[in-house]
Formats: structure tokens, C-alpha cells, sequence
């Protein structure tokens, strides 16, 4: 019998009161596997300290990063039909929206926002990947056409921060029709001589990658970002070679020149806006001499 263990800890223990410790205090780096404290972490825009590696970010986390004082108006999704399809695998799809809403205080995939970056008036369109995976369905799709409505109404730069999985699949043929839709939105806002930046983050692969997240007028990515459609494993198979280590990552995509910048998220705002003020300086300045 040990008298410490059994007599003396507990006599202590009963004297001092045992204080509970959060176990959200320390969280580990999914790259590098180093602990980051969670205040340090939240100082960081959840970058990892250690390696470098950029954590995923909730929309409200990233919009308060992306705007001039962390100040914007969010905007009304459209309302869509839910559930169009009564769609059912191992639960029904309209019980998979209530947990995702529960889950994550939103409507669905899409958050719409407006504000100024550097400035300059610009509208927001962002993904929440914890959303069912950012998938994109009639709600994503119609956030995006008035998000672009929003932004030439207000003569605003359009910036579309993707990250997604893809379509939506319990909503079947309407989710793959929100990608032309898309596609439509965008040039309605170059059309109105506005500028549309891209924003790649992680991941942005599937229906999103082949639609409005590669025709911007300049892409910009955060490190490390898996950008694609389909999976690595899906095209060694098709193309039966082994793929580059980096293949799908946003450094490949901008030694291959799809994407233009790789930008920290601590240099976003600056960099955004410093586009920003030369797009939208060159297009009064344009007006003006006609």
C-alpha cells in the first residue's frame, strides 16, 4: 500500500481545491505536429508559429481579416428551395442542413459581405468549408449571383474566397447548373468594367475550381492551399504516372502560372488592397477621359 498515493494526495486534494484546466487551451498543428497555444494562435490569424502552416479559418474569422478595422455588412442570403430533390442517403438531407446550420450559426455554405479593403469598396463572397464541406448548391450559387448584382449596383470590386469540396451531390443536376451560373455572374461584374479577384484557399477542388474559381481577373492563394478537382489518387490512375509531391498545392499552381500571388494571410488585407487601388484608380481615371 503506498501512504502517498492513498493518504497523503487525497488529505491534500480535499484541502486545496482542484481547478479544472480547458482542454481548448493547446492545439496541435496538423503540419508540423507542434503545440500551439490558443491565444498565440488566435494572434497569429491561425498560422502555426512553428512551420508556418496555414490552419482553416471560419468565414466570420476571415472577413474580419480581409476588411479595413475588421468592419463589413453581411448581406441576406437569396432563399432557395430546400431539399428540392427529397433526397436521402443514410439521413435525410434536409436533417444534414439542420445540423450544419446548428452547427455553424449559418444559412448554408455562402456568406456575402461589403465593406472597403484598402479603401476601395469591394463585396465578399466566402465559403465556410465546415458548412457540409463547402459544397455547392442553389443557395451557393444564387449567394454568388447576387453577390455580383451587389457589387455592380455599388460599383465594388467582386473578391469570391473558395473553399469547397465541390458540387452538392443530394441536390444532384441543380447543383452542377450553379457552375454555369456562375461563370454568368462574373462576367456581369467585368462586364461593368469592376475588378473580380480570386482568393484560393483551402481546400477549392471539384465544381468550384472548374467554374468562377479560375476566371478571375487575378488569383491569389494562401500557402499551402490544396487547389484542384479531382483527386490526386483519381488522376494517377487516369493518367497512370506518379504525380510531383507539391502536385495540387499553391505553390505548384504558381510556378505553372494559374495562379498569380502566394500571400500570408497576415499580408492579405495590404496586398488586396494595394490591387485594388491601382484596378480601381485605372477605372476612374479611364471615365474620366471619356
Amino acid at each position: 500500500m503506498n501512504w502517498l498515493t492513498n493518504f497523503i494526495r487525497p488529505r491534500i486534494n480535499s484541502i486545496v481545491p482542484s481547478k479544472e484546466v480547458p482542454d481548448n487551451l493547446w492545439q496541435k498543428c496538423p503540419s508540423c505536429e507542434g503545440m500551439l497555444f490558443h491565444r498565440d494562435l488566435e494572434e497569429s490569424s491561425k498560422v502555426c508559429y512553428h512551420c508556418g502552416h496555414h490552419l482553416r479559418i471560419t468565414v466570420k474569422e476571415r472577413l474580419s481579416i480581409m476588411f479595413d478595422d475588421g468592419q463589413y455588412e453581411t448581406v441576406e442570403l437569396p432563399k432557395v428551395a430546400h431539399d428540392p430533390l427529397k433526397f436521402k442517403d443514410r439521413k435525410k438531407y434536409a436533417d444534414r442542413l439542420k445540423e450544419s446550420q446548428a452547427k455553424t450559426g449559418l444559412k448554408d455554405a455562402m456568406t456575402i459581405a461589403k465593406g472597403t479593403i484598402g479603401g476601395q469598396k469591394a463585396v465578399i463572397a466566402a465559403f465556410n468549408f465546415s458548412f457540409m464541406g463547402g459544397s455547392m448548391g442553389m443557395a451557393v450559387g444564387e449567394s454568388i449571383v447576387k453577390a455580383a448584382e451587389i457589387a455592380v449596383k455599388e460599383k465594388a470590386a467582386l473578391i469570391t474566397i473558395p473553399s469547397s469540396g465541390g458540387a452538392r451531390m443530394q441536390e444532384g443536376m441543380l447543383s452542377l447548373v450553379q457552375m454555369p451560373r456562375s461563370i454568368i455572374a462574373v462576367e456581369m461584374v467585368k462586364d461593368a468594367g469592376l475588378p473580380y479577384i480570386v482568393l484560393l484557399t483551402d481546400p477549392t477542388t471539384g465544381g468550384v475550381s472548374a467554374s468562377f474559381a479560375m476566371v478571375g481577373d487575378i488569383h491569389l492563394a494562401e500557402p499551402g492551399s490544396t487547389i484542384g478537382f479531382a483527386g490526386r489518387r483519381v488522376i494517377e490512375e487516369t493518367v497512370r504516372e506518379t504525380l510531383p509531391d507539391d502536385f495540387q498545392t499553391a505553390e505548384y499552381l504558381l510556378d505553372h502560372g494559374i495562379v498569380d500571388m502566394v500571400v500570408q494571410r497576415g499580408d492579405l488585407r495590404d496586398t488586396i488592397g494595394r490591387i485594388l487601388n491601382l484596378l480601381m484608380s485605372t477605372e476612374k481615371k479611364s471615365k474620366k477621359a471619356a
